[in-house]
């Protein structure tokens, strides 16, 4: 046969999300999953986790008996109709946890999602993340909480399914969780924190 081709098989990276959730409850580090292609999450800066630890203080004792509760960066995430899995920094839940299986690992149907910026994910967060997330039909709220500047950003469902933003760049700022009813002032967030 003189006239065959002969090219290199292609190379097919994709793994399936049954796959990745085998190699990541495996794993001593965590990835994101999407459409096939795993990506390897970065640790976390200091000002990043005095951020987390001042809101686990401000949030968690308001929720004690309250039908909602609210998880750390331990917990990941998954939307079905975009094939993400991940692990937001934290996560707010109301009512009874949905989780994808027996392991108890994953969750579906978050409430309120928190993401906390830096340097390196802000662009990922505020873009390529947020627009995955708007696939999830029970979010109502997604804040972001850049650590290199004192910014919130807040982003509310409305009733016509658009997206409100509400920016609080002032620490006597102040801003409402509407999903659990929650008003923080900007200036506890940042506690400990100097620019």
């Amino acid at each position: 046969m003189e006239n065959e081709v002969k090219e290199p098989a292609p190379k097919y990276d994709y793994v399936s999300p049954e796959d990745y959730l085998a190699m990541e409850r495996a794993s001593d580090t965590k990835h994101e999953y999407y459409k096939g292609e795993v990506f390897a999450i970065s640790g976390a800066s200091l000002r990043h986790i005095i951020i987390t630890k001042n809101m686990n203080t401000l949030v968690l004792p308001f929720l004690q008996g309250k039908p909602c509760d609210m998880f750390g960066s331990d917990l990941r995430i998954h939307i079905p109709e975009n094939t993400l899995y991940t692990y937001p920094d934290l996560t707010i839940v109301c009512g009874k946890p949905e989780m994808t299986d027996q392991e108890e690992d994953t969750i579906i149907k978050p409430s309120a999602i928190i993401e906390i910026l830096s340097k390196s994910t802000k662009n990922y967060d505020r873009g390529n993340k947020f627009n995955l997330y708007r696939s999830i039909k029970t979010l109502k709220e997604y804040i972001l909480i850049d650590s290199t500047e004192i910014s919130v950003e807040l982003f509310s469902l409305e009733p016509d399914m658009s997206w409100r933003l509400l920016e609080f760049k002032s620490p006597e700022d102040s801003f409402t969780i509407h999903t659990i009813h929650l008003t923080i002032l900007v200036k506890d967030i940042y506690r400990d924190i100097t620019f």
